[in-house]
């Protein structure tokens, strides 16, 4: 084997063995015989079958259970050339209609021309004894569509599109894929397939396709809609997606408006207008979030039986536990109860908690079954220590499953709803319009849905702006808790919190509780001083641990006071190399030992067991947790998280995990954290506003320490610009009808 670019290595062999092969998307793991060894190769590859060989690119790999392996990132194959090679072929079953016995009689009838027979002569094929006519039609079909599809793979391979992309054309074009692409390149970035645009464009300016194609406009003008999606965008207004899309695509806005308006009539894309404003939605999001719209219209003409005179059960609770409920919190009770539909919103402080308990305790008293999720696994743990009641992800109370492209569905919705009276969503702002709709989908009629969540909070990694076009729209019960409660009054974290929130500069000069600011003129200064607070000042002050108990939080992930830098020193200083601590570079990055990490993606396949002997798989974009084992024999770490370790081959673990020592305020979101530590520096603009800060304010419990400039303080609370987002939840839920308006 031979290094490609200093990169990729090259293998040749022939397969001897096929010990694995999903049909639906063509992963392969099979055994390769390079010299006097059987190779392990894993990769994508399409009718693949004993006996060819193939000309392979990759890398090695170690996989947790299965050892060394090489995973091929592209692949050639050679036809098997002698007749020893087509027997071998052939007998493996890799044309259907063909065994061991019929194989070798074809072979022995025609030799060496034997696949040219099998692909272009059926009526000398049909002469082999046992092979009728109407047989040797369909396995000329046959060997025309496996090389088919060869073919297809060859040709898109060399602009860059990758084997499981050319699997996905031919899903949707078949023996056409070849001529459908040629004909529109731009095909290749449908949804169904999502190769990138720029990609197709290469492709077409091999087959000299001009600039000013309409096809290729519209492919542009859906890719631009695609990409904002990343953004948190579930549509864009007309007057800003036009220019952007002309200026990429080097075209006229006229030109492109006549794009648009043919995508509009063909229904590439579906026009809104709303405030006077023409938006742009893809299909796919302008059914979530009219469909959401119209379930909760749904559910406010047909509520469920409301509960009333509960004013004796809520009395029995203050005497029991020895508190009063505020007014808003005993509106807030009520109208959960009394309307079955209910968001429940407010600050730090305010009494979120304590009035959902008693919303929950209620339900449950009068013999409902009530669901409780969050987002994430750490906010789903967080709630059950609060209310006493299992919470659960809302992917896991919606039992997440996996559809024929390994993209998350959930099993739970409008054929097989949740077998509950009353579902309680927690951390609302984290949700986005996807997950939102899946909720809704899996209600069962009558069910009562609370909403819980903070709207001042940063909104969530996926598009949409729920919990804020929720409120926004004005249409839904809505309990906005803003007093706070005089023991919480006592923490400056949380009288801070609320002073960001007005506007209002937050105390910086007080020396004693639980808020303070560090001054810091330079970066320089700025990281120094947070590395030493989170690594020996307050572990020793504190007793904290800085694995577990501290957090740095940054606003952004580069320059000096940026989570990349930050975590290269505080790994240094918190985890130091070591000779009893084993590490591991995979692509760059190192882990060890001890380290503290973050997943960074969701995962639905990842394996976990806990310390009772439960299994299960699946962990998720947020998740932290510690390094607890670093085995370079078998391939793999281990990662605690929460009460769960987590097994992650090394190739996985580059791919899915990032040091957190720092991570950015956005990946702590439904995360809490006994002490925060926060540099506020002058850096991106865009990162200096006012709910960034206060989110990070607000993940911290017992101690927050700001370390920084006044002045950037101040600009972040004076800008109140928040995330922007463009999304149409809020317009379809102020409509009487949720359908389309003409463009």
């Amino acid at each position: 084997m031979a290094e490609q670019n200093g990169e990729l290595l090259e293998m040749e062999g022939s397969v001897e063995n096929i010990v694995y092969h999903n049909d639906q998307n063509q992963y392969t793991v099979m055994e390769i015989a390079g010299g006097d060894e059987l190779i392990t190769v894993v990769g994508t590859f399409p009718f693949v079958s004993v006996g060819e060989t193939l000309h392979l690119y990759g890398k090695w790999t170690s996989h947790a259970t299965f050892g060394r392996q090489f995973r091929a990132e592209a692949f050639e194959r050679s036809r098997p050339e002698t007749t020893a090679a087509m027997l071998k072929y052939l007998s493996s079953g890799a044309v259907k209609g063909i065994g061991p016995a019929t194989a070798a009689k074809i072979i022995e009838k025609f030799g060496e021309d034997t696949i040219r027979i099998l692909e272009n002569d059926p009526a000398s094929l049909a002469a082999v004894k046992g092979i009728t006519p109407e047989k040797a039609r369909q396995i000329s079909e046959e060997m025309r569509r496996v090389n088919g599809i060869r073919d297809l793979m060859a040709f898109l391979g060399g602009f860059g599109v990758r084997p499981e992309d050319a699997v996905k054309v031919w899903k949707v074009y078949g023996a056409d894929s070849v001529a459908c692409v040629q004909e529109d390149p731009y095909r290749l970035t449908a949804e169904e397939i999502g190769v990138d645009f720029a990609v197709a464009d290469r492709l077409a300016a091999s087959l000299d396709y001009e600039r000013e194609n309409i096809e290729r406009i519209k492919a542009g003008v859906r890719y631009v809609l695609s990409h904002n999606l990343l953004n948190g965008h579930t549509c864009l207004p007309a007057d800003k997606l036009v220019p952007a899309a002309a200026r990429m695509l080097g075209v006229s806005p006229e030109e492109t408006l006549a794009a648009v308006e043919e995508l509009c009539r063909d229904f590439g894309v579906v026009p809104e207008a709303f405030g006077g404003r023409r938006f742009l939605f893809l299909p796919k999001w302008h059914r979530m979030e009219s469909y959401a719209a119209e379930r909760i219209r749904m559910m406010l003409r047909i509520p469920p039986p409301p509960i009333t005179d509960v004013e004796e059960e809520i009395r029995e609770i203050e005497r029991e536990q020895g508190i009063e409920y505020a007014a808003m919190q005993r509106e807030a009770i009520r109208a959960a109860l009394e309307k079955g539909l209910l968001i429940l919103t407010g600050g730090p402080g305010t009494g979120k908690t304590t009035a959902l308990n008693a919303i929950i305790r209620i339900l449950m008293e009068k013999g409902e079954t009530v669901f409780l999720a969050a987002p994430t696994g750490r906010a789903a743990k967080r709630m059950t220590e609060l209310t006493g009641v299992e919470a659960k992800t809302i992917h896991r109370m919606l039992q997440v499953d996996w559809d024929d492209d390994d993209q998350p569905t959930f099993q739970r919705g409008e054929r097989n709803p949740l077998e509950c009276d009353a579902v309680v969503i927690d951390e609302l702002s984290m949700v986005d319009s996807y997950v939102f709709e899946s909720v809704l989908k899996a209600l069962p009629p009558g069910c009562r849905l609370i909403l819980v969540g903070d709207s001042d909070q940063l909104p969530s990694v996926g598009p949409g702006n729920v919990l804020h076009d929720l409120i926004a729209s004005g249409v839904l019960p809505t309990v906005q808790l803003t007093e706070i409660f005089r023991q919480s009054m006592e923490s400056l974290i949380v009288t801070n919190a609320h002073r960001i929130v007005h506007g209002e500069m937050p105390e910086l000069r007080v020396r004693t509780g639980d808020f303070f600011f560090l001054p810091a003129n330079d970066a320089k200064t700025a990281a120094d001083t947070v590395i030493g607070l989170a690594s020996v000042r307050l572990p020793k002050s504190y007793g904290y641990s800085p694995l577990t108990d501290i957090q740095v939080l940054c606003p952004g992930r580069k320059g000096g006071t940026g989570t990349v830098e930050l975590n290269r020193r505080l790994r240094e200083e918190i985890n130091p190399p070591a000779k009893d601590k084993p590490q591991i570079a995979v692509r760059g990055t190192v882990f060890r030992l001890g380290d503290k990490v973050m997943q960074i993606k969701n995962d639905y396949d990842l394996p976990w067991s806990r310390p009772d002997g439960t299994t299960g798989e699946g962990v998720f974009n947020g998740d932290m947790g510690i390094v607890t084992d670093v085995d370079r024999d078998a391939g793999c770490l281990r990662v605690a998280v929460d009460d769960r370790e987590v097994l992650y081959d090394f190739e996985h673990a580059a791919n899915e995990l990032e040091l957190a020592y720092a991570v950015t305020v956005h990946k702590s979101q439904g995360n809490e954290f006994n002490a925060v530590v926060m540099p506020v520096f002058p850096g991106a603009p865009q990162l200096s506003y006012r709910n960034l800060l206060y989110t990070g304010v607000t993940r911290a419990k017992k101690l927050l320490i700001l370390v920084g400039t006044r002045s950037e303080v101040e600009r972040m609370v004076e800008n109140d610009r928040r995330t922007r987002r463009f999304s149409g939840l809020k317009y379809f839920l102020a409509q009487e009808s949720a359908a389309g308006s003409e463009f």
